[in-house]
C-alpha cells in the first residue's frame, strides 16, 4: 500500500525557515518522482518542487527558486523541502505526492499524480 506522510509544517515569521519531511512507503524513491505541491483556498494547486528519484534532478517553480531546496534520504525513504526566506505568499497547505513520471518538471507542471499525502499547513505571518 502506497503511503506518503508529511510533517514539519507550522508557523514561521517572514524571512524565517521551515523544513517539511515526507516519508514514503509502498514504493521506491529511485523509481518515482516525488513532488511538493501547495494550495490555498480559491487557487489551483501549484507544483512547488519535484525531484526525480533516479538521479535527483529537481524542478522548482519560479515562485520559490533560490529559496526552497529539495533533498532526500534514500535510506529513510524520506524527502525533504527546506524552505528559507519565507514570505506571506508561501502560506498554504503543502502536499507531498509521488508518481512514475520520467520528468520532474512535467509532474510539477501537469500535476497529474496518483499518490498524495494528507497535507501540512504552513503559515507565514508576523
Amino acid at each position: 500500500q502506497v503511503q506518503l506522510v508529511e510533517s514539519g509544517g507550522g508557523l514561521a515569521q517572514p524571512g524565517g525557515s521551515l523544513r517539511l519531511s515526507c516519508t514514503v512507503s509502498g514504493f521506491s524513491l529511485d523509481e518515482h518522482v516525488i513532488g511538493w505541491f501547495r494550495q490555498v483556498p480559491g487557487k489551483e494547486r501549484e507544483g512547488v518542487s519535484c525531484m526525480r528519484g533516479s538521479d535527483g534532478s529537481t524542478y522548482y517553480a519560479d515562485s520559490v527558486k533560490g529559496r526552497f531546496a529539495g533533498s532526500r534520504d534514500n535510506a529513510k525513504n524520506t524527502v525533504y523541502l527546506e524552505m528559507n526566506n519565507l514570505e506571506p505568499d508561501d502560506t498554504a497547505v503543502y502536499y507531498c505526492a509521488g508518481d512514475r513520471w520520467t520528468s520532474a518538471r512535467s509532474m510539477c507542471v501537469h500535476r497529474v499524480v496518483s499518490a498524495w499525502g494528507q497535507g501540512v499547513r504552513v503559515t507565514v505571518s508576523s
